[in-house]
Formats: structure tokens, sequence, C-alpha cells
């Protein structure tokens, strides 16, 4: 059972962008991804909103999750969240064990 959260992160001044482009050039994202558990951390920009960065952080379990946040690398991202003044949204969305139904399938092209 995955876990992903939606993290919406906002500021001003571009300053969300800035925060994703420095989490990535340090170094912060590629150890998270190495992270036993972590599934999925990639950042994308919402086109109607330029003082938006859309987070989709995937884990493998709330264990996962939970070792990821008693973790050094948390302390460094909210320096970094401080340092640019950002404020979030979350939504967070357990994975569906079953999958796709046929009817769904029909829409997907890969």
């Amino acid at each position: 059972m995955a876990i992903t959260v939606n993290i919406f992160y906002s500021g001003e001044n571009g300053n969300a962008r800035k925060f994703a482009e420095e989490m990535t050039a340090s170094g912060v994202v590629s150890d998270i991804r190495a992270e036993e558990g972590n599934l999925r951390y990639e950042y994308f920009f919402p086109m109607e909103d330029e003082e938006t960065v859309l987070l989709i952080d995937s884990w493998k379990d709330q264990k996962s999750i939970d070792v990821h946040h008693a973790s050094p690398m948390m302390a460094k991202i909210i320096e970094l969240r401080e340092k640019y003044d950002l404020h979030m949204k979350v939504d967070r969305y357990v994975s569906d064990e079953a999958g796709f139904s046929e009817k769904d399938t029909a829409f997907i092209k890969e």
C-alpha cells in the first residue's frame, strides 16, 4: 500500500521555485530519493500559478514516511522552507491495491 503526498509549496517572488532548485542543487532531493521506501520525489510547476510548486512524494508505507520524518533530512527541508518563507497545502493518498479496471485502461495509452 503506497502512500503519496502532494505538497503544494507557495510563496512570493519566485521563492517556491527557488526552494525546489536549491533542494535539487544541494543534493537533498537525491538523498531523499535514496532513502529506503521512497518511490517518487518530483517537483512540478503549475502552469496557472507561478508562485506554487507541487511536490509529489511517494513512499512504500507509513513506516518509511515515519523514518524519513525522523531523519536529519527533515531539518534541512525545514530550514529551506523557512529561508524561502513558504506555505504548504498537503493532500495525502493511499494506493488502491485493486489497480485500474478494464474500463479505466481503455483510456490509457502507454
